[in-house]
């Protein structure tokens, strides 16, 4: 039997608020400022055909993004939980019907947790791989592409590797190293952003003077372009995803949006402005990696290293970042029942949950060898903004379901109506303008998590197979079921008082056996 000191000590297991306002600002912005910024103007420009257009798609997918922040900066303050959509699906739409219900959180999870975050860390690990090798390509010898594609994957590999050291071993440390790297990425902008302006003040303005010429209105070319702006936009939830771990979340969620999105904004345009001043369209589509052909161009010989390796730390930041997010969105799934449950244990020392993100790791590294950075980039795209509509028929249901739940801000009712137009046109315009087999595996793989939300969520079937699992994952990672906290949890738990002693059960023996290691 654990001592009573033993127990003490489990009974204080579980995730801590170990991130203030700044850290909650540096998260946003360790997100947002990714590979998006660095990879993609040219996917935008190539879809709009100008560079005023290309420059309307980026003012207007910085403003879309705030007005989805401060949406979702109400919503994280009626469901004051960790996993952002996926919270406030539970809490909105399980009350309405006990079989459908649950259903659009489960798939929200599903979806999530097993493909759309690990593609999107595979497309930044893979991309801060890119950047890393450049500035020694002129150092390793002439090597066929095969070999210098296989040499940047290993490095993508071990970055990842690294990723989920840290976010399994401490909170604290992900903290540490995060603001290093938001520091050198705003750097690295800030570099961009200055080396422009001196550009310009030599007078090299001839690539800005006709702004509209070959502009493409066509819908689809129109949706494309606002995925590759909104993708690099994407992480403004960043904070509402990790709520249980934000001091006064009521308060600096709402606080840390305000701040880092318009901040941002400017950066981004900014940036683009500086990017088409010295390269012209074609040089900016054919880039492979477009801040670097425009520090060749603007940059003297000694700094063009810089780039390079402050695209390299940001990318590496941002991973670590939207791992570290995915991970509590498992920790929450996992006490709804949607995941199983050990995906919800932290680890007995650390107070992280190291078994989600080891599946993080693990999901992740499949994407990396088996996609192309366009193509995950689309599918992320298309997957990130069906949710965000989602999630704002969540915060109108809600409205209706929780009028007296604490509201210390409310956004007005035409901005989530916006959000949710902007997702369905974002959602739908693609699939008709450009129908390809991609919109058929997803679909498939939600059919596929039906299936598996009837019989193993819904009718909740057990297994051997899955106790002995559990058993192993708690050994191996030395995971202890956290303590239940009404003021978190949730009002639509999923679990029986059956499934909480047994939980209970399993959680002490395992105490036991870690003690007597």
């Amino acid at each position: 039997m654990s001592t009573n000191g033993e127990k003490e000590v489990a009974a204080q297991v579980g995730l801590k608020r170990e991130l203030g306002l700044f850290s909650a600002i540096s998260m946003i912005v360790a997100v947002m400022i990714g590979s998006g910024i660095f990879i993609t103007p040219s996917t935008a420009l190539q879809e709009t055909g100008s560079i005023g257009f290309c420059l309307v798609v980026w003012i207007v997918s910085g403003v879309l993004s705030l007005l989805g922040a401060l949406a979702f900066a109400e919503l994280s303050a009626v469901v004051p939980r960790s996993g952002a959509e996926y919270a406030y699906f539970v809490e909105a739409f399980s009350p309405l019907h006990r079989y459908l219900g649950q259903l659009p959180a489960f798939i929200c999870s599903w979806v999530f947790v097993f493909i759309l975050r690990p593609a999107e860390v595979a497309v930044i690990t893979l991309t801060f791989a890119e950047y890393f090798v450049q500035p020694f390509r002129g150092y390793i010898g002439e090597i066929d592409e095969e070999t210098y594609g296989y040499v940047k994957k290993m490095i993508a590999i071990l970055a990842l590797g690294l990723m989920v050291y840290i976010n399994v071993i401490s909170v604290k440390l992900y903290v540490k190293v995060q603001n290093i790297c938001t520091a050198c990425k705003v750097a690295a902008c800030f570099l961009v952003i200055g080396g422009g302006i001196f550009w310009l003040s030599m007078g090299h303005t001839e690539l800005l003077s006709e702004p509209f010429k070959g502009t493409n209105t066509a819908p689809g070319n129109i949706a494309l372009a606002f995925y590759s702006g909104l993708w690099a936009y994407d992480g403004w939830t960043a904070s509402a995803i990790v709520a249980e771990e934000v001091k006064k979340p009521e308060i600096n969620i709402l606080r840390s949006i305000l701040v880092a999105v318009p901040v941002i904004t400017v950066l981004y345009v900014s940036m683009n402005v500086m990017y088409m001043a010295a390269l012209t369209v074609p040089e900016m589509i054919n880039a492979p990696a477009v801040a670097i052909a425009w520090g060749d161009v603007v940059l003297p010989g000694w700094l063009t290293f810089a780039i390079p390796l402050g695209v390299a730390v940001s990318t590496f930041g941002c991973g670590l970042s939207i791992q570290f997010g995915v991970a509590r969105l498992c920790y929450v799934a996992g006490q709804e029942g949607h995941v199983p449950r050990f995906f919800s244990w932290v680890h007995y020392e650390h107070m992280t949950p190291a078994a989600a993100v080891v599946l993080q790791g693990l999901l992740t590294l499949v994407c990396m060898v088996s996609g192309s950075i366009a193509e995950l980039i689309e599918l992320a795209s298309f997957l990130i903004w069906a949710f965000y509509g989602l999630a704002m028929v969540a915060l109108l249901v809600m409205r209706h379901t929780k009028p007296h739940a604490p509201r210390p801000y409310r956004v007005p009712t035409i901005i989530p109506c916006i959000v949710l137009a902007v997702s369905i046109f974002l959602s739908v315009t693609p699939m008709i303008a450009f129908p390809t087999y991609r919109y058929l595996f997803i679909a498939c793989f939600m059919l596929v998590g039906y299936v598996i939300y009837h019989y193993y969520v819904y009718e909740k079937r057990k297994s051997k197979f899955s106790r002995k699992l559990t058993y192993l994952v708690q050994m191996l990672f030395m995971v202890v079921a956290p303590d239940e906290d009404d003021s978190t949890t949730g009002s639509c738990a999923t679990s029986s008082e059956d499934q909480t002693a047994s939980t209970e059960k399993e959680r002490l023996a395992v105490e036991d056996e870690i003690a007597a290691r």
